[in-house]
């Protein structure tokens, strides 16, 4: 598969099969995440892996578009460490996280970005997070348990500005 074939193929899956996620495949999208750059190469970046159903189940009620995390078997959350990198941490963390979201497609699991903005000190508290941590994405991960379609995109003509 070519990398554009790669690229276009992903898709949000929020219905997730129950079968649990292996380890060594989670493992391999994190592994391929890591190399995400970042400024001065701090990696300020922390993956946190939820299992616990209690967790999970919290993590679903943070609003509304928060659902498809109670149907995943794993979720990972992203946050970014402003210790680390106090100007850049979000930004850094935010290129991690679709490096991690694209590193899922790729070891063929399915996940959606859940935004994480309006309920930071919740998702904190939940997980037990010190402050410098800043959630960037949760992702409910699992084998797909559905196959949306391509979503139709705006033209190029709308999009690029030449000047």
């Amino acid at each position: 598969m070519s990398c554009a074939d790669f690229l276009t193929s992903r898709r949000s899956i929020r219905k997730f099969m129950q079968e649990q996620v292996p380890d060594d495949l989670l493992w391999k999208a994190f592994e391929i995440a890591r190399f995400a750059p970042s400024a001065h190469n701090r990696q300020p970046w922390r993956f946190y892996l939820v299992r616990d159903r209690s967790k999970i189940t919290r993590l679903a009620e943070l609003h509304r578009w928060s659902k498809p995390i109670l149907n995943a078997p794993v979720v990972v959350v992203v946050f970014s460490d402003a210790s680390i990198s106090p100007v850049s941490h979000i930004v850094d963390g935010s290129i991690v996280a679709t490096y991690l979201w694209l590193a899922l497609h790729c070891v063929g699991l399915a996940t959606v970005w859940i935004y994480t903005l309006e309920n930071v000190e919740e998702i904190r508290e939940i997980l037990d997070v010190p402050e410098n941590l800043y959630p960037i994405a949760i992702f409910p991960v699992g084998f797909p348990a559905e196959s949306p379609p391509k979503r139709p995109r705006k033209d190029l003509k709308d999009l690029v500005v030449e000047v």
